[in-house]
């Protein structure tokens, strides 16, 4: 937390170094939230972009209580389902040709398998109502405790952890009718 406060003034008093250090430090995590939100993954780094150049408009001003990460997540949360409101239908290919072009080419049988695997995965989670993938994602993907989603949602921790439950039950049941088949 005293490395956040320190990049923060540094952000602040307007060094430029310090916007790219909070990239490179929260970028991954930031990219992880992103993926499991966005109905079509291409547009992860548009999301990053976006939130990133919002946030560095506020240089010399920004204020915060909390977690910078937790800030930002939610940036990108709010910032994907906005894209996700606003997106027309994905063709289905070109999702399909943006999970597998991960796969690690010397082992193909074993990247096809974690390519079905993540592509089951994914499809569940965007069978979820946005609040409760949200909060799966904040949570597991960004690392946000309860707590810090709660405060920076404006809803009650009770809440969050309801949205959390009912969601991973639904993923539960989805996933276990998709590997019973």
């Amino acid at each position: 937390m005293n490395e956040e406060k320190e990049l923060i003034r540094r952000f602040n008093a307007g060094q430029s170094d310090a916007l790219h250090c909070i990239y490179e430090r929260y970028k991954i995590t930031l990219s992880r939230v992103a993926r499991a939100l966005l109905s079509d993954p291409a547009g992860c780094e548009d999301v990053l972009h976006d939130v990133f150049v919002q946030f560095a408009a506020q240089s010399g001003r920004f204020r915060l209580k909390g977690s910078l990460k937790g800030y930002l997540a939610i940036c990108v949360a709010n910032r994907a389902r906005n894209v996700n409101q606003q997106a027309r239908p994905v063709d289905a290919a070109r999702l399909r040709e943006a999970r597998i072009s991960h796969q690690e080419e010397n082992h193909p049988v074993q990247a096809a398998q974690r390519s079905e695997l993540l592509e089951t995965l994914i499809s569940a989670l965007q069978q979820l109502p946005a609040e409760q993938r949200q909060v799966i994602a904040l949570h597991v993907l960004g690392d946000l405790r309860f707590r810090e989603i709660a405060k920076m949602s404006n809803v009650s921790i009770q809440t969050i952890q309801s949205r959390y439950r009912y969601g991973l039950q639904k993923l539960q049941t989805r996933l276990n009718g998709e590997f019973e088949r």
